[in-house]
């Protein structure tokens, strides 16, 4: 069997199939042109693929070092690229379902990995350093998603490209007048033009169309902002629970999501605010910490009022402590409140974090009326993410130059929600998730770290993360 085993033919023959097979999942047949090199390294032995080595002869012991980098590069790389990666959940808005500081497993084989879109990067560093693309922009290829166990379905837990970080502003050096840091473009300029039409009814007594207060905005975020543009396949990774799926019509009221008419499953992760009313008493954040309460949010300056984010089963056993008077759900807005900040940003849509839609989730194939009044929820859709020259004038919609009345989607979309329902920049602030912006699923929380009450979850450790709870 060793002899079998050590034999080149047959090592050439397994290597060979494990590539075939690659090659065939991957979809493009170019990459057998790959097989005389694995021929030629494991049999012929005409060319020295690891040149910094030399053969049949004792190397010197960073020679040794440098080819097992190389190595782990290459393989944590490919890795990466088509099996998995490491995701940590950076903010609350999916608690407490996730939590701040899990470190998960996120399997790009549960809907199939991407293709390399933009494949020239610096491996293993942010998309960004110190202001400064690490990645090249030479090559882009189109996209393409391999073969994976399953699709997206609706109330799985999913982590993606954030579609609005497609453009960024970038802090800018010195100027006074702006904050510093990264922002959302669109936000940007959306809180720009806000500002500068409150300004105009306030000093001169009138309003302007919003557009040319827009379009104002813009120049003055280009000339106080480095704008940069990211491919898909580096802009920021999210993760939220997907609530609905191509095809479904999306409803939010009173904070509750209904997909298709039913109301969606309680999951027990699913937070919500709550108003906390005590006897006079301050509560202990030890006493809350259990219920995953962050510090600031027992600050004894709230009291008695305080403003907790809980679970129902935290809110009830919470209710039963000791100097508790009262605790009652927490909701900010009534139906018809428009919320300039909630997508599709249209006064046409008077809609709120807390009552959403009616929306019908875009699905590939399927064809839309294009009027006026429905154009600001498919703009994005049909410029950004598919690629058209999009433009109104004289009232008439323009699409890669003729007149449009319909318009076909070349994707299937996606809505997103974050469980922490107040606390969550979701889809109800920047719209719909493009089929090409998934990138797996979480699996596992191989390591949690509690930087605010110190310490590592060890209750969490290689806790297996399920949707349907």
């Amino acid at each position: 069997m060793k002899k079998i085993i050590n034999n080149k033919y047959f090592r050439f023959g397994l290597a060979a199939a494990v590539y075939i097979l690659f090659v065939i999942w991957l979809g493009n047949y170019w990459f057998l042109f790959g097989l005389p090199i694995i021929f030629d390294i494991y049999v012929s032995k005409k060319v020295n693929w690891s040149f910094w080595k030399k053969r049949n002869k004792k190397n010197h012991v960073l020679v040794e070092w440098l080819d097992a980098l190389i190595f782990a590069v290459v393989a944590v790389s490919i890795i990466n690229l088509f099996l998995f990666q490491n995701y940590k959940i950076p903010t609350p808005s999916m608690e407490a379902t996730l939590l701040v500081g899990d470190h998960l497993y996120v399997s790009k084989t549960a809907y199939g990995p991407r293709s390399p879109m933009t494949p020239l990067s610096i491996p293993f560093i942010p998309n960004t350093v110190m202001n400064k693309k690490t990645y090249l922009e030479w090559i882009k290829r189109p996209y393409k998603r391999m073969k994976g166990f399953s699709d997206v379905e609706r109330d799985d837990i999913v982590v993606f490209n954030f579609p609005a970080s497609d453009t960024v502003a970038l802090e800018p050096s010195d100027h006074r007048k702006y904050a510093k840091g990264n922002f959302d473009y669109y936000d940007l300029i959306r809180e720009e033009a806000y500002n500068l039409m409150q300004r105009d009814k306030s000093e001169n007594n009138r309003e302007l169309p919003f557009s040319i207060y827009r379009n104002y905005a813009r120049k003055h975020i280009h000339k106080f902002y480095d704008v940069e543009t990211r491919p898909v396949d580096r802009r920021d990774n999210y993760i939220k629970r997907c609530v609905a799926i191509p095809g479904d019509v999306l409803e939010v009221k009173a904070n509750m999501v209904y997909v298709n008419g039913k109301k969606q499953k309680g999951y027990e992760g699913i937070q919500q605010l709550y108003r906390i009313t005590t006897d006079g008493t301050p509560i202990n954040p030890k006493t809350v910490e259990q219920f995953g309460v962050s510090k600031q949010s027992v600050d004894v300056r709230n009291n008695p009022n305080y403003l907790f984010a809980l679970t129902t089963e935290h809110a009830g056993r919470l209710s039963e402590m000791p100097g508790i008077i009262s605790v009652r759900s927490f909701k900010r807005y009534s139906p018809g409140d428009y919320d300039r900040r909630t997508f599709p940003h249209s006064e046409n849509y008077p809609w709120n974090a807390e009552y959403f839609g009616p929306l019908t989730i875009p699905e590939k194939g399927t064809t839309v009326d294009l009027t006026l009044e429905k154009l600001p929820v498919y703009k994005r859709i049909i410029g950004a993410y598919e690629g058209n020259d999009l433009m109104v004038a004289d009232s008439t919609i323009y699409i890669n130059g003729q007149p449009a009345k319909r318009y076909t989607f070349k994707m299937n979309y996606y809505f997103m929600m974050g469980d922490n329902r107040h606390n969550s920049a979701d889809s109800r602030f920047w719209g719909f998730v493009p089929e090409n912006h998934i990138i797996g699923k979480p699996r596992i929380i191989w390591l949690s770290v509690d930087k605010e009450y110190g310490g590592i979850r060890w209750n969490r450790l290689f806790k297996i993360v399920r949707s349907d709870r």
